[in-house]
């Protein structure tokens, strides 16, 4: 495993970190030995960075990572506020802000937050400035280390890089969303904010298994959120409808090296970008885990397929995406 800085933090993170939103249950149920032995997996894999959220599975994620933290990793854990019922939309307040970071502190079994992500709170709530204020005073008061955001579009980004309270930000970066390259990644670098990647395989479409037709569990995102129902329709499938989805596969398969998976594909291709700090793959079995963790020793893809993915992005897929960018 290779490690890089997360921004102005200093902290040395695994360049593919490992997403815990399904050790909350909210993509099927997980057994909890299985969530343990997956995340013991990731450790002894190199990887040293765990994302979650207060909201995955209304704690469980969390509780998950804090018992594996009892049994001594070291482990940099980022996890997030914004989404819950009592703040989300329009109900954010210094106290209540607060008394979530108090309750993730509980429950993963630390004294201090590493990092704590504005969870794609509403853009007005941003353009008000106010929160990021209150972020720079939870830091003061000890509650975490470091804050960031994770956001829903570039703008939003944008907007967040004023402050230079800001550590980190938390992106949709993938072969389907490429725009970041562009629009974010030389200013993030000139801000010293590391970029943290989510939904690199755009939901698991480009680990190339999907089937026309393919049937995810009641409570799988993949499911009710497939056409935006419960939030943004960005963060299923990156925004694009499944079938046009697993479609567009054909555009990227060419370009793949003989003898690559697609999934290690699209994960090299995001490592392959500098202004990356981590990649976090959301995996619910030991030995999906594993595999993520192997693509960082994999080599750079040539700057030729590089160029190749920018042109089949530009002309056929980016008008797929159904949400803002």
């Amino acid at each position: 495993m290779k490690y890089r800085r997360l921004g102005k933090s200093g902290l040395e993170v695994s360049e593919i970190g490992m997403g815990c939103w399904q050790l909350g249950g909210d993509f099927g149920p997980i057994d909890n030995a299985v969530g343990q032995e997956t995340l013991r997996t990731a450790w002894d894999a190199g990887i040293t960075f765990y994302d979650t959220a207060d909201v995955y599975g209304a704690g469980r994620s969390e509780q998950q990572i804090g018992q594996f933290l009892t049994g001594g990793a070291n482990a940099i854990v980022a996890t997030k506020v914004g989404r819950a019922a009592d703040l989300f939309p329009d109900h954010y307040s210094i106290d209540a802000i607060r008394t979530h970071l108090d309750a993730s502190r509980t429950r993963l079994g630390v004294s201090a937050l590493d990092l704590v992500q504005l969870h794609c709170v509403p853009p007005q709530v941003l353009a008000d400035g106010a929160i990021f204020g209150w972020m720079d005073q939870m830091v003061a008061e000890g509650l975490c280390r470091h804050w960031g955001a994770s956001v829903e579009t570039l703008d939003e980004a944008r907007l967040c890089l004023k402050y230079p309270g800001l550590t980190s930000l938390q992106i949709i970066f993938n072969l389907y969303r490429q725009d970041a390259v562009s629009r974010l990644f030389d200013d993030a670098q000139a801000a010293d904010v590391g970029i943290i990647v989510r939904l690199p395989l755009a939901s698991g479409v480009l680990t190339g298994k999907f089937k026309p037709g393919q049937v995810f569990a009641e409570t799988d995102h993949r499911n009710y959120n497939a056409d935006g129902a419960a939030f943004s329709v960005g963060e299923t499938f990156s925004g694009i409808e499944l079938e046009r989805a697993i479609d567009a596969l054909d555009l990227i398969r060419p370009h793949v090296p003989e003898g690559m998976s697609l999934a290690d594909f699209a994960l090299r291709w995001i490592l392959d970008h500098p202004a990356v700090s981590s990649v976090i793959a959301g995996v619910s079995r030991p030995d999906q885990v594993a595999r993520n963790a192997a693509v960082s020793q994999m080599a750079p893809l040539s700057d030729e397929i590089h160029a190749a993915l920018r042109t089949v992005y530009a002309s056929h897929i980016k008008s797929l995406v159904r949400s803002p960018i």
